[in-house]
């Protein structure tokens, strides 16, 4: 492309993630790469005040909120080449009629894997010293705590973690996993070279024999038809008395049924950040048990952290305006095995 021509472009987005993620020094540098159209973000690109400019456009920066591409927009948009979306998934946006068209589009989910591993490693090191759980209700716990500096639990030390799922979010679990002290990290993935996990400094291993041996079991697969339900009744069985469940991925990767029986038994604990359904029904015994911890979905980025994903769009958007190859690009093919 050449350096002097700026594509035309808009921004598609709910206004109140634009105006958390794209403050005036973001907005100078998409301005310096592109022609916006219009100055501020757009929810419906078929409003009657866009649509007479979508025939332009041929760059779209998006992110949550962003319309579905249907083939009604993509035919008003015969200009389109190139979407740059600030956030995760882009499953919402992309359709066929996207993809038949070739259009390229690039994903900031890399950007957003770093809050997302942080958070889980969190929960891990807290729910190896039962944090979350004494946390719950310290009145119970206030003349007992004695007691507690004399057991073999409580503890972070040559623990064994499970997870599931090496995807960014799971490698980026397994780095930070080996901060820990004699924690054996055993990680299961079909669809992963055992190499790459052995270099990671993990044990690759069947999700089958990972789950007996696991002291935490943390969830990182991505929600497809072959991963709904994936942790049910029986792969909750497995798990050890005392094993924790983490799930910061989707809460379809768990059967809830199965698991608000376990953790009403008191076998097992759980540290939910996403559940199925989102949010759980009032009527749900999880929220009321002590040793499960629900978070409204906070893992993702979230406040300042949400100028990870426009910068990574940025970033994305200045490789494609000068010709150099695109880090974060998403084919087809990459849906079948990831978000």
């Amino acid at each position: 492309m050449s350096p002097e021509h700026r594509p035309a472009a808009l921004i598609a987005m709910w206004p109140e993630s634009f105006d958390q993620q794209f403050d005036d020094t973001r907005m100078a540098r998409l301005d310096a790469l592109v022609d916006l159209l219009v100055p501020g973000p757009v929810v419906d690109l078929a409003d009657p005040a866009v649509a007479p400019r979508l025939a332009e456009v041929e760059v779209l920066v998006t992110g949550w909120g962003a319309p579905r591409l249907t083939p009604e927009l993509l035919a008003a948009m015969p200009a389109l080449r190139a979407v740059f979306h600030a956030a995760g998934t882009v499953r919402g946006i992309a359709t066929d009629a996207f993809w038949a068209r070739g259009i390229t589009i690039t994903s900031a989910a890399d950007a957003n894997a770093v809050p997302v591993a942080e958070f889980t490693f969190a929960s891990i090191v807290l729910a190896n010293k039962r944090a979350q759980y004494l946390a719950a209700r310290p009145r119970e716990h206030r003349d007992d705590w004695r007691n507690r500096l004399h057991t073999d639990g409580y503890s972070n030390l040559g623990r064994t973690i499970g997870v599931v799922g090496f995807s960014r979010i799971g490698r980026r679990v397994v780095a930070l996993l080996r901060q820990l002290e004699d924690v054996r990290i055993l990680v299961a993935d079909p669809y992963v070279d055992p190499a790459e996990v052995i270099a990671a400094g993990a044990e690759p291993v069947a999700l089958a024999e990972l789950l007996p041996q696991v002291d935490v079991l943390s969830l990182h697969a991505p929600e497809l038809d072959a991963t709904r339900g994936m942790i049910g009744a029986a792969e909750l069985a497995a798990l050890p008395d005392g094993a924790t469940v983490v799930n910061t991925a989707r809460g379809s990767l768990l059967e809830t049924r199965a698991l608000e029986r376990e953790c009403a038994s008191g076998r097992l604990h759980a540290v939910l950040d996403v559940t199925e359904p989102e949010p759980l029904p009032d009527d749900s015994p999880l929220y009321d048990l002590p040793n499960v911890t629900i978070t409204p979905h906070i893992a993702g980025s979230l406040g300042s952290e949400t100028t990870r994903l426009a910068d990574h769009a940025l970033d994305e958007l200045a490789r494609w305006t000068m010709g150099l190859p695109l880090e974060a690009e998403v084919v087809l093919a990459d849906l079948g095995v990831s978000a």
